[in-house]
């Protein structure tokens, strides 16, 4: 039974186990009945800050106990949450900011610390909230244990908005999707269900929970199954390891670079992944060289998935226990069914055919029908009708027993190590260098992270700029993944007769073997 809004996702298992472990982080172990506490208190504290339905709460905290809490509370309260990434520039986080106009903004010291100018010079009225994870003494948690004992707000409307997640942090006009509270309980539903989880899934997860994808596949998730969600702060894999082992975790969601890493490095013992019986792998392709050397290393499959930020979250994975076939990415989830269109034409297409992927919701099962798209882009809600089929932009086939291959992008976007960039935010960057005449970036295969970003770059006239010149130009104004690591000088580029580049010629003209830059 899906709950009827966020704002009852813990019931059940505050109904049958309350002093269960709801959530783990490095401030310790939080019980389901202390976790429900905690955010009736943070809700309360909130409304007190000003906090009404349909505010937005901007936040960029780390993995830790406070995060989890303050989405909780902002969902009960009606508002809206989003997310923003640590890892983005303070350019890129104002840009953001103006685009939601938050009510107020969440904040751990050191990002708080270099926003300060930054939001003031940007005439910021939001309300700016710094929380020390794990300090019980910092103001604002002192304000929240004051309202200890608070009740529980009535429940929103789980259709009106209630998250929107940035695709990119594009200069300008990011892109915000946004989705209701019945939108992200539901993957978490259909993959409990269908993966038969229950009190005893302890799921461990190290993606930010500032991208609302993570935060479905959580707290969300666990919830509904009554079992444990354990969060890791960080992105080292040995530290991972040891996490992993001395938590005993049943599952844990991955993404190609780790795996990679735990595969290849000899310090991580083989046993360091025992207790693990559903492994997944998100966010990008995973190579089957990575799923080789990981199974050869640890005993264990890989599991594939495949989602989107509009859907949200996932939409097929590789069913527990079950080796995915080479190239696959899972098996359809039962809220949703993969319909394969003709690029062109829109005509659905038959199972093993190539074409565009669609995500509907599933008009049979124990879901049926239950699934919509997303509510539209932040600035442009209520545009999609509610039962129009999600157009992914990604080109793949659905064999006859459900499992999803997909094969390309039908637009340009590279994943880095399960980052998505988009090549015209680092055009428009490099561009702005006066010794830039033409710029064209692409991805490079990577078998760690599964692309690479380079530039290929034509200099202006009488324009003298290097590789590593450019490396740092885009370092002060991008996120560190988004900075080229291969720079290729062309005389000119391919064009066709309108003088336009001719893109899918680009890659020819990077080495086989480039020289990656550093520093």
């Amino acid at each position: 039974m899906i709950p009827h809004s966020v704002s009852e996702v813990l019931d059940d298992a505050l109904a049958e186990r309350p002093d269960d472990t709801a959530v783990v982080t490095r401030s310790g172990a939080t019980s389901y009945r202390d976790l429900d506490d905690l955010v009736n208190s943070t809700a309360a504290a909130l409304v007190d800050a000003g906090l009404q339905p349909g505010d937005r709460v901007a936040a960029c905290l780390p993995n830790d106990l406070d995060i989890v809490v303050h989405f909780h509370a902002v969902m009960r309260l009606g508002a809206i949450w989003a997310g923003l990434s640590a890892h983005l520039v303070a350019d890129e986080l104002v840009n953001l900011i103006r685009s939601c106009q938050p009510k107020i903004l969440l904040l751990d010291e050191a990002t708080a610390a270099r926003l300060e100018g930054p939001l003031r010079e940007a005439g910021s009225r939001a309300r700016v909230i710094v929380i020390c994870s794990g300090s019980a003494g910092t103001a604002w948690h002192e304000e929240v244990a004051a309202h200890r004992g608070s009740a529980r707000p009535p429940s929103p409307d789980p259709r009106r908005p209630a998250g929107i997640a940035y695709t990119s942090g594009t200069v300008g006009s990011p892109k915000g999707i946004v989705h209701s509270q019945a939108n992200l309980l539901l993957p978490g539903a259909a993959i409990v269900a269908s993966r038969r989880y229950d009190s005893q899934l302890r799921k461990g997860d190290f993606l930010p929970l500032t991208i609302l994808n993570l935060i479905v596949l959580t707290t969300l998730l666990t919830a509904q199954a009554k079992g444990t969600s354990y969060l890791y702060d960080g992105t080292d894999a040995r530290g991972m390891a040891t996490w992993i082992k001395r938590h005993r975790l049943s599952a844990w969601n991955a993404v190609p670079p780790v795996l990679y890493t735990m595969a290849h490095d000899d310090s991580i013992a083989a046993d360091s992944m025992e207790s693990l019986d559903d492994i997944w792998s998100g966010g990008a392709a995973c190579p089957e060289e990575i799923r080789a050397a990981f199974r050869a290393k640890f005993g264990k499959d890989i599991h594939m998935t495949y989602g989107q930020t509009e859907a949200p979250s996932a939409v097929a994975i590789t069913p527990r226990g079950e080796r995915a076939p080479a190239g696959s990415s899972g098996k359809v989830l039962p809220h949703v069914v993969i319909e394969v269109r003709d690029p062109v034409s829109g005509d659905l297409l038959s199972a093993g055919e190539e074409g565009e992927i669609c995500v509907a919701a599933d008009p049979a099962g124990p879901f049926a029908g239950r699934y919509r798209p997303m509510l539209g882009l932040w600035g442009a809600l209520d545009t999609v009708p509610a039962d129009e089929s999600l157009h992914t932009d990604d080109l793949g086939r659905v064999d006859e027993d459900g499992t999803l291959f997909v094969t390309g992008r039908r637009s340009q976007m590279i994943i880095r190590g399960g980052a998505n960039i988009y090549p015209s935010e680092v055009e428009a960057t490099i561009l702005a260098m006066p010794a830039v005449q033409e710029c064209v970036v692409i991805g490079v295969a990577d078998v760690r992270l599964g692309e690479r970003v380079a530039a290929v770059v034509q200099r202006a006239a009488g324009g003298a700029v290097e590789g590593r010149e450019i490396r740092e130009f885009c370092s002060s104004r991008l996120a560190h993944h988004k900075v080229p690591e291969y720079v290729e000088f062309v005389d000119d580029f391919p064009r066709n007769a309108m003088g336009k580049v001719v893109r899918t010629m680009v890659p020819s003209l990077i080495p086989a073997r480039p020289e990656r830059l550093s520093g």
